[in-house]
């Protein structure tokens, strides 16, 4: 399968997770990855710097109508939600929070399935509430890979739980592993 997009939801206990795997995947890793952390609404870019130093990949803020494109890494600014249109751009709103959250991890997850269909793979990381859940249910729904951390591996273990409560996940694994079965996944498209 040619997955052509990889969404990915944490929360609390985000910036170890994401410098775990991005730190694990290689220089010509192809499929873009779009990702909702929850943070503070002041929040500035800083921690994106703090992770691309730690990255072989240009990890960035997303911009709006931004076309998303391999080798990037693309992360929700603070206080907007992050959605993917059809025609495979990014699109920012200020629409009301869901699950408490703006940005909300079920807006990205559920607008990136309509946009990529069985072409998506979905990943739920550590966190302390539910969003999530409701998105990977939906990526499944329309085709695409669930993937969750194991909950036991997870710096917060609700968040996990949660999407595996939801849905039976096509993989439930450490952060090392869910590394590992993206570059496999990734270098199968070759």
């Amino acid at each position: 399968m040619n997955y052509e997009a990889i969404v990915i939801g944490v929360s609390s206990g985000g910036m170890n997770a994401m410098k775990i795997l991005f730190s694990s995947l290689p220089m010509d890793f192809s499929i873009p990855i779009v990702i909702v952390q929850h943070i503070s609404p002041r929040s500035d870019n800083q921690w994106i710097k703090l992770l691309n130093d730690k990255s072989n990949l240009n990890i960035k803020e997303a911009d709006e109508k931004e076309k998303i494109e391999s080798g990037n890494i693309y992360i929700s600014p603070p206080n907007y939600h992050l959605m993917i249109e059809r025609d495979k751009t990014l699109s920012l709103t200020i629409d009301e929070r869901v699950n408490f959250a703006r940005p909300s991890i079920d807006v990205l997850f559920e607008s990136a399935a309509e946009a990529y269909n069985s072409k998506l793979i979905g990943v739920v990381l550590t966190g302390s509430n539910n969003d999530g859940a409701k998105g990977i249910k939906r990526i499944q729904e329309c085709g695409g890979l669930a993937i969750v951390q194991n909950p036991e591996t997870a710096e917060s273990s609700y968040m996990p739980a949660s999407a595996i409560a939801a849905i039976k996940p096509d993989y439930i694994l450490s952060l090392e592993d869910i590394a590992e079965l993206l570059i496999k996944i990734d270098r199968q498209k070759e």
